[in-house]
């Protein structure tokens, strides 16, 4: 599976406390060898951020991501719950 992230992600992964980065870096390979393991709480999103998905990465941590296509998946934005929903 090919992963990439836009400009926003990367400025808000940058802006994320050490731990939180370390545990993405956990989160992000369970997602690459299995996106719906039940912990990663992969789910649809619905409003204004239909079409896009998002997963924990801890109990208030999430990743907004955009499915391309079946090998593809684009990082919108990381932080937490709140922000990363109201973002678009």
């Amino acid at each position: 599976m090919r992963i990439f992230s836009t400009k926003v992600f990367d400025k808000s992964f940058a802006k994320l406390p050490t731990k939180i980065q370390a545990r993405f870096e956990v989160r992000i390979e369970m997602f690459r060898q299995n996106p719906f393991d039940r912990v990663l709480e992969n789910h649809p999103l619905t409003g204004n951020l239909l079409g896009l998905r998002s997963f924990s990465v801890t109990g208030d941590y999430r990743v907004k991501f955009e499915v391309q296509d079946d090998q593809s998946v684009k990082l919108i934005d990381i932080g937490r719950h709140p922000s990363v929903y109201k973002r678009d």
